[in-house]
């Protein structure tokens, strides 16, 4: 199996609830920014993906919960394309501390491309298909500081 793509990001104060954990739903927004980050490493951006007529819907998320990351830890977050049809794909996240190497959380997201300007489903180009599966492998964005 290839390298993953990996992001590095540190936990934020105002993304743990009083238990002083990250809250549940900020999972979705980490699926976003590791999403956006492989982007940028496959496409050179969602920008890009846009310049070409296409965005991305998210049609399913889950996620399944570990162990808990607190305020300042770093998150090491590993992206796996799993699953390509016609329209959609499909892309594993692992979310570990980068510290102790715990893993925190995986969620698994399904999206759909559609047309920039009409949102209709579109099928997946050969060379966008082959960017998304191959064009990340092995990079790594760290933004932990």
């Amino acid at each position: 199996m290839s390298k993953p793509f990996e992001f590095l990001f540190r936990v934020r104060y105002g993304e743990c609830d009083p238990q002083g954990v990250v809250f549940n739903a900020r999972y979705g927004d980490y699926v976003d920014l590791a999403l956006t980050e492989f982007t940028r490493a496959a496409t050179g951006g969602y920008n890009e993906l846009v310049n070409m007529g296409y965005e991305t819907q998210v049609v399913r998320l889950l996620t399944e919960w570990k162990n808990p990351a607190r305020f300042d830890d770093v998150l090491k977050t590993s992206v796996y394309p799993s699953h390509f049809g016609n329209t959609s794909f499909t892309l594993n996240f692992e979310f570990v501390n980068a510290d102790t190497n715990t893993l925190v959380a995986t969620s698994q997201a399904t999206y759909v491309l559609v047309c920039a300007k009409e949102f209709t489903k579109q099928s997946i180009p050969a060379e966008l298909k082959s960017a998304l599966q191959e064009g990340a492998v092995g990079k790594q964005i760290n933004q932990a500081g």
